[in-house]
């Protein structure tokens, strides 16, 4: 395969891996935060997210260290992503008055 290919496949994995790690741990406290067992919640949460994203990682990877560069650089892109939408609206301006 193509080694541009092979570097956007690999950074769009790891978008999608920063995806479900960022949004499920915005959804991870969302729901945390209201249950009668946030430890479960969070423990949980983080367990799932930190195996499906190693594992993610690992195989995306290959063994070379630019695909790892590329999945790593789209996990941090979908940081970015979750971030921005997920942010509360209209707080800003409310915080400027």
């Amino acid at each position: 395969m193509n080694e541009t290919l092979t570097m956007i496949l690999a950074c769009l994995a790891g978008l999608l891996l920063g995806i479900f790690f960022f949004g499920g741990l915005w959804w991870t406290i969302r729901k945390g935060l209201s249950s009668p067992r946030p430890a479960l919640w969070f423990g949980g949460s983080l367990l799932v997210r930190m195996a499906v994203t190693l594992t993610g990682f690992y195989y995306v990877s290959g063994g070379q260290g630019l695909r790892l560069l590329a999945c790593l650089f789209g996990f941090m892109a979908g940081r970015l992503a979750v971030t921005w939408f997920t942010r509360e609206r209209g707080k800003e301006a409310r915080h400027a008055h």
